[in-house]
């Protein structure tokens, strides 16, 4: 399962670093909801290195507070989970 998610969060990773690329060439864009459902969606880890590893989205609030944000809530859900199991 963890390996799932891991890779799940590379993929999420990944699509903010292709938005970025399409970005800076002027492209078509990934919505931001599309963004920020794929962070929602188990993506959290992915996104916020998205965000501030390769700086995409830092300027809007949604996506500056909104992701750390969502992180918190998953590594907070995964350690309730976890503790409930044992």
């Amino acid at each position: 399962m963890a390996f799932l998610l891991g890779c799940y969060n590379l993929a999420v990773f990944l699509v903010y670093a292709w938005d970025k690329l399409r970005a800076r060439r002027g492209a078509w864009r990934v919505p931001e909801r599309t963004l920020l459902g794929l962070a929602a969606l188990g993506g959290g880890a992915g996104a916020f290195c998205g965000v501030y590893l390769i700086r995409h989205k830092v300027r809007k609030a949604r996506f500056a507070v909104g992701v750390p944000a969502l992180l918190v809530a998953q590594i907070a859900l995964a350690t309730w989970i976890l503790l409930r199991l044992r």
